[in-house]
């Protein structure tokens, strides 16, 4: 597959690199932003240890999972204990205040550039920090919304006050059963908006912002253009990796800046024009 082959692992100087990405920032006719679950990680949103114990340590000691993210897979036996699980995790990922202004820090370098955000992640970080909604492209869903399970029609539903709910009215790691959400349409139970199978609906807002995603693109197409890659891994490269790999060696006046703890490296094929920092995005951007 293209670009998927001879990818060069940086180790250049750190210093040099950030000034490289410092230039580019500033000259960019456009900067397009990828951001991945290591942009959110590197802002607190941490899945295990502590902050995982701190709220879930019933539910660990239940069933034995050590992580956030394997509570969300657990078969759990009844619609209440399932939401009571959700429900905490929707409000630790998408409701309290926990970043540790890594995403402030990001909007404050692009707010007065013309910008635009494409991300597979699903916590509401880019609003909640300032940037424009209307330059945002959430591809994978929003721990905010609900849809139906089957789904019978393609419309999300917000779900801050029943979340809340939830939590307050829990017991014993159940809710109330009156408190299961179930679709206004045809009464089945609704799930989350997240894409992990084919009933994830793309609402008439996730087209729309496809839509501005694809006319920015379309706009900027050949000029100077910095593809800023933030904390994106291999999880689900097609979606930001690999276009913005591909971009790049399309258009010879693009760059590609990729900041990743560990894992940046881009293909050899753009190495001239491609900006690899191995470090904490939280610390790059404060160099920044």
């Amino acid at each position: 597959m293209f670009l998927q082959k001879q990818t060069l692992t940086f180790t250049t100087d750190f210093s040099a690199e950030i000034e490289r990405l410092k230039h580019e920032l500033e000259t960019a006719d456009a900067i397009i932003i990828g951001a991945g679950a290591g942009l959110s990680t590197a802002a607190g949103f941490t899945y295990s240890g502590e902050r995982f114990r701190k709220y879930f340590s019933d539910f660990e000691d239940k069933y034995g999972f050590h992580d956030m993210y394997s509570g969300g897979f657990f078969p759990f036996e009844t619609q209440e204990e399932m939401w009571a699980y959700w429900s905490r995790f929707i409000y630790c990922n998408r409701y309290m205040n926990v970043d540790n202004g890594t995403y402030k820090k990001l909007y404050e370098l692009v707010k007065d550039k013309n910008y635009f955000v494409i991300t597979t992640n699903v916590d509401h970080q880019f609003q909640k920090a300032g940037f424009d909604k209307t330059r945002l492209f959430y591809t994978q869903g929003d721990y905010g919304l609900f849809q139906c399970s089957e789904p019978c029609h393609n419309v999300t539903y917000d779900n801050e006050e029943v979340v809340k709910d939830m939590i307050e009215f829990q017991q014993d790691m159940k809710i109330p059963t009156e408190l299961i959400p179930r679709c206004p349409k045809c009464g089945k139970p609704m799930s989350m908006n997240l894409r992990s199978d084919d009933t994830f609906v793309e609402d008439e807002g996730w087209h729309r912002a496809a839509e501005r995603y694809d006319d920015f693109l379309q706009k900027h197409e050949w000029q100077h253009i910095l593809f800023l890659e933030l904390g994106v891994g291999m999880n689900t490269p097609g979606i930001i990796k690999f276009p913005f790999w591909k971009m790049t060696k399309r258009n010879e006046n693009a760059v590609y800046a990729c900041i990743n703890y560990g894992q940046a490296y881009a293909p050899g094929e753009i190495t001239e024009r491609s900006i690899c920092i191995d470090g904490d995005i939280k610390e790059v951007l404060k160099q920044l």
